[in-house]
């Protein structure tokens, strides 16, 4: 089923708010509209995208390989993405993402064995003086958390599990 059948009305909605000489600039929230269900972004997704738009599948992936909030595969129902950058890093993030990857039993990159959390480095959310930090990604949106450590952090993860055995 393409994105236009599956979402016609959010795809119409959308596209009326480019003209039509600059639809292509509608491919982030269509991108983000192709993710919102599964956490990713089909090969099939990106098709219909580039074909909707008039633009080449190469563009859109582009687009998906650039953005760290696109993702072009099934990994985690919930990315953690670290910040990781100097300023973070001065302020503990490599540690912290060391010592969470630890209790997690991952590497950086890799997914729970339960398929909950897929954990990542990302560059500069924005939260340097509030380090470590990092920014969860689901179907629901993003949400911050600031000034974090592993046990506070072992606790959240906890947290989603529960309440996902409880769903």
């Amino acid at each position: 089923m393409s994105l236009a059948e599956k979402y016609p009305k959010e795809v119409k909605q959308i596209l009326a708010k480019y003209p039509p000489e600059h639809k292509r600039s509608a491919v982030m929230p269509l991108l983000y509209l192709a993710q919102r269900e599964d956490g990713y972004i089909t090969k099939e997704a990106m098709q219909d995208i580039a074909d909707a738009l008039e633009i080449s599948v190469t563009d859109v992936g582009s687009v998906v390989g650039f953005y760290t909030l696109y993702h072009d595969k099934k990994e985690g129902k919930y990315r953690m993405q670290v910040c990781t950058d100097l300023p973070c890093a001065l302020r503990g993030a490599d540690q912290f993402m060391e010592s969470l990857c630890s209790n997690l039993g991952i590497k950086v990159g890799e997914t729970t064995a339960d398929g909950l959390v897929t954990l990542e480095a990302v560059t500069c959310l924005a939260a340097c003086d509030r380090a470590p930090m990092f920014q969860i990604q689901s179907g629901d949106g993003l949400k911050y958390y600031e000034d974090m450590n592993v046990d506070k952090t072992m606790e959240l993860i906890e947290a989603l599990r529960k309440a996902e055995s409880n769903s």
